[in-house]
């Protein structure tokens, strides 16, 4: 049978949902059957997933909120099942170039709950981004998309390979 994982993501502007539609992909590439939502839509039980892959973007040093909230809400399913997290945000290449720390909100989650592993993938903000900062960001050139896909992609099929490979640790 196989085995079900469900991608969790908070976003403001649509890069951190472009990352999550990337890894449910490659997951669905490994046999796996994922579902792939916005963590505010994600209201019910979650006990049907044999694993989990929350995601949220960074704005001013914090998670967005739905991610946060998503972690929080579903604690209790959460702590029997395989977990990953992934943030999305710096606007250079530094998460390409080293491993970017959890921020502080991040990392709490990380010591409550049994996270298998975070990764910071860069980010996107481009025209058209929605928030007064946003675009302050913009009009001063430092937008862009920083987002390595070919990052996302080999670490989503890490995860596929420890759910595929070795279903009795998970």
């Amino acid at each position: 049978m196989p085995r079900r994982v469900l991608v969790a993501y908070g976003t403001k502007n649509g890069s951190t949902a472009q990352i999550a539609e990337t890894i449910a992909a490659v997951l669905r590439k490994n046999g796996l059957t994922v579902e792939s939502l916005p963590a505010r839509s994600v209201t019910g039980d979650i006990s049907s997933y044999d694993a989990v892959v929350v995601g949220g973007g960074l704005y001013a040093g914090h998670w967005r909120r739905e991610a946060r909230r998503f972690l929080r809400r579903h604690r209790a399913e959460l702590a029997g099942r395989p977990l990953w997290l992934f943030s999305s945000g710096p606007l250079d290449a530094s998460a390409s170039e080293r491993d970017i720390p959890p921020v502080s909100d991040v990392k709490r989650a990380m010591d409550r709950l049994d996270v298998r592993e975070h990764v910071t993938f860069g980010g996107c903000l481009e025209e058209g981004a929605k928030g007064f900062v946003a675009g302050m960001i913009i009009r001063s050139g430092k937008g862009g998309d920083f987002r390595d896909f070919a990052a996302i992609e080999a670490w989503a099929a890490w995860i596929g390979a420890e759910l595929v490979e070795r279903p009795e640790e998970n």
